[in-house]
């Protein structure tokens, strides 16, 4: 496993992270996800990302139980704040004081934790002045209960007012976690220069666009059964629009690539947003503890100037970019 620095701070992670969005307490029985999970502290993952609304609730107690006897000091543990996990009260989401307190205390009990490494704000709130919002984090970091904030997909305008508050609060500001892969490199004009310029790394999640760029989907083909495409009560929605068959086809073509460079698509899919300077770790899912041991091996891997033109040729007009697409509320 190989190590970066996030942000500006002191903090190390591994390049690989360890997310359990979709799967755990959803599509995977809790013995595949403890699998999963020790198969990652098995391949050297010390990052490990999570959210209280992730099956709401469930996937921080699963994590919180997969780490159960690891030595605390040695793990670097990310969850988030935004969305609503009780009875959607009018104080049950958002980046409020009182709801960041009450969602960060009832995530560190999940989780069997005193504190987490990195508190994400899930979202950006627009209804909640962002003093408020900054404030709270501060708060949380002067207790001890986080050691470090960072956002998830905010914009590059919103990255640099809250890294104007950070600085005067004096917490450490220090990630972004937003989507980003070979077809989805919307935080590329915008975010990632706001983020260089306020020492904020990227935690990146779906580097292999939901699968599709594992080649596991066809094109001319039915759906793999079983398969996140066909799960309409979990992820199925958030991988429809890349299941063209245009799209599909073009991403045929990055199979002997990555042969040629002795990658499995996965491989070469993870290790292509690891290439961006500004990505701190990409963050893994997985079902099976073999997509764990496959995904960490793309840690560490250079891939050469002539292989990153060669994906961009094959994808060529398929790639999406617009920065207004990043998802903030």
């Amino acid at each position: 496993m190989e190590f970066r620095r996030l942000g500006r701070s002191g903090l190390n992670i591994s390049e690989i992270a360890y997310g359990n969005w979709l799967t755990h307490g959803s599509q995977v029985e809790e013995d595949q996800a403890q699998a999963c999970i020790k198969a990652a502290l098995d391949a050297g993952v010390t990052s490990f990302d999570t959210a209280d609304v992730y099956a709401n609730t469930v996937a921080e107690s699963v994590l919180g139980r997969g780490l159960r006897g690891q030595r605390r000091e040695s793990l670097e543990i990310f969850t988030k704040v935004f969305w609503p996990t009780g009875p959607k009260g009018p104080n049950d989401r958002g980046l409020s004081r009182k709801h960041i307190m009450e969602s960060a205390h009832a995530s560190l009990r999940r989780l069997g934790t005193d504190y987490v490494d990195l508190y994400q704000a899930h979202r950006f709130d627009r209804t909640v002045p962002l003093e408020e919002t900054m404030q709270a984090f501060a708060d949380l970091v002067r207790q001890g209960k986080a050691l470090y904030i960072g956002v998830s997909e905010w914009t590059a305008d919103q990255i640099t007012r809250g890294a104007a508050l950070a600085r005067e609060l004096k917490i450490p500001f220090v990630s972004n976690q937003p989507e980003y892969s070979m077809l989805w490199r919307v935080i590329e004009s915008q975010v990632v220069p706001a983020s260089e310029r306020e020492g904020l790394s990227q935690i990146v999640f779906s580097p292999v666009a939901q699968g599709v760029l594992t080649g596991k989907y066809r094109p001319g083909q039915p759906l793999p059964a079983g398969s996140r495409a066909t799960d309409e009560s979990g992820g199925a929605g958030a991988v429809k629009h890349l299941l063209s068959e245009k799209t599909l086809t073009a991403v045929a073509k990055l199979a002997p690539l990555a042969a040629d460079a002795g990658l499995s698509m996965a491989q070469l899919a993870v290790a292509w947003v690891l290439q961006n300077p500004n990505v701190a770790a990409a963050i893994i899912g997985a079902s099976r503890p073999e997509q764990v041991h496959e995904n960490v091996k793309a840690a560490g891997v250079k891939l050469e100037p002539g292989l990153l033109t060669a994906i961009d040729e094959a994808l060529a007009g398929l790639v999406i970019t617009d920065p207004g697409l990043t998802r903030t509320v």
